[in-house]
């Protein structure tokens, strides 16, 4: 199957005068600008058999897929045995990608009001192919030239200390559920000088960018992970109860995990079968490891293959929310993933892939999960449908949603594992790094840029 994925939006704006704001761009102008941008570049991916992939193979002595350069990232295998549950030993494949990237923001202010750069990027896993993207997008090998393609744009307002000043600075994991132990650099800087926004760069105020997160996969996961950094909008910030006590919760319910997790060989997951072009699961279910060949007209590197995870279906991910004493708080489960670094981050009140619990009974569906599904429209505060990390996974979508309920559904006195916080504790806990997970995150950004106020 092959796609060429240029969007086909009319377009009304194609830019603004270098190192100037756009404190007028409307939602549907950049709208217009990012399909703009997509038809101005050829962009193509096709899926491949894995014969078919360029400076990739399978190691004979594990069965492990690694890049030739033994860079980038490889794809081995992880095991998890637990105490309980359904699954008490769990094998499936897992990327490796040790090297930390930079995912970067340049602020600036224009006229008094603060500019964001955002950048118009390709991903090859994503359903719609460009996407508002940060200033930089790299991993490591890609800034420090591996891959032998242009130098990153920008990147030195986020490697030399004497370019910005930091306005955020944190490592965040990215998914638990397919990475192993993967972190990222979130930063966000303000600069003084006057800096050129070239042609797939556009200056843009928080409001603008709060309204298209309203817009389905249109602002990527990595502009959402570092907009999380920001702190939270005023309404709803208070916090009755203090922030170490959250911390102190979530340290504990990470001690009570009983899990042993280590990596295998590829070859050792069993259940789990390799054909031409796929890595399954037998039966087929949850995701698929495939090969796809890239064709990107303004990426630094303009052609190349390489391995992608594939879900077989959209996922959900919502936040239930109430308000105590008049202050609104969220409800957070510890989410425990296979692949996070301490077992175990503050996650959405509901993640799930809803199909597979179609035809359960109540009592056998994840909690909460009714309540967000059967909610009324006058209970929905937030919905939209992101793409998850294109880079490394193939339409990988899910809705994201923040649901108001009451006492019947969502109990003052939550199940175990479940916690109400404020929009403030959950970004001052988030801006530790490592302690909320990438799904959360994503919902805590609709919060910090004011796309939603509770």
């Amino acid at each position: 199957m092959s796609s060429d994925r240029a969007d086909a939006a009319p377009t009304r704006r194609t830019g603004v005068a270098p190192g100037r704001g756009d404190p007028g761009a409307r939602p549907e102008e950049v709208v217009d600008w990012l399909a703009s941008r997509a038809r101005a570049n050829r962009f193509r991916v096709e899926r491949i058999a894995f014969d078919r992939l360029r400076g990739w193979s399978f190691a004979p002595d594990t069965g492990d897929l690694v890049h030739d350069s033994g860079r980038f990232f490889s794809i081995g295998g992880i095991e998890a045995e637990t105490a309980d549950g359904a699954h008490p030993v769990w094998r499936q494949p897992i990327i490796d990608q040790p090297e930390v990237g930079i995912l970067g923001i340049l602020a600036k202010d224009f006229g008094g009001v603060r500019h964001y750069l955002m950048q118009a990027k390709m991903e090859p896993g994503n359903p719609r192919a460009v996407q508002l993207s940060p200033t930089v997008q790299a991993t490591h090998s890609n800034y420090t030239g591996v891959h032998k393609g242009a130098p990153v744009a920008y990147l030195d307002y986020f490697t030399d200390p004497s370019r910005a000043h930091p306005v955020a600075d944190v490592l965040q994991s990215e998914h638990g559920e397919w990475f192993h132990r993967k972190f990222n650099r979130n930063v966000i800087v303000l600069v003084d000088e006057e800096v050129p926004a070239g042609e797939n760069f556009r200056w843009l105020t928080l409001d603008t960018i709060a309204a298209l997160l309203h817009h389905d996969n249109l602002v990527n996961m990595d502009s959402r992970t570092v907009l999380s950094c920001l702190p939270p909008a005023p309404e709803g910030s208070g916090d009755p109860a203090p922030v170490r006590s959250v911390e102190d919760w979530l340290a504990a319910e990470r001690a009570r995990l009983q899990r042993r997790v280590r990596r295998i060989a590829l070859r050792d997951t069993e259940g789990w079968v390799r054909t031409a072009d796929s890595i399954r699961r037998v039966p087929d279910r949850g995701f698929r490891v495939v090969a796809v060949a890239v064709e990107a007209g303004n990426r630094e590197v303009p052609q190349w293959t390489q391995p992608l995870f594939e879900p077989l279906l959209p996922g959900l991910h919502a936040f239930v929310t109430r308000r105590f004493s008049g202050v609104p708080h969220l409800l957070v489960r510890i989410g425990a993933e296979i692949g996070l670094a301490q077992g175990a981050e503050l996650a959405p009140t509901v993640s799930c892939v809803p199909e597979y619990h179609r035809d359960r009974p109540p009592g056998r569906r994840p909690p909460f999960l009714t309540t967000v599904e059967t909610a009324p429209p006058g209970r929905i505060r937030y919905t939209a449908v992101h793409s998850e990390e294109g880079g490394r996974f193939l339409n990988a979508v899910s809705r994201y949603a923040i649901v108001e309920a009451d006492e019947t559904p969502a109990p003052s006195r939550p199940p175990s594992g479940y916690r109400w916080v404020t929009p403030g504790q959950l970004s001052a806990v988030a801006r530790r790094g490592g302690r909320v997970n990438v799904q959360a995150r994503t919902l805590l950004s609709v919060l910090s840029t004011g796309a939603v106020r509770l």
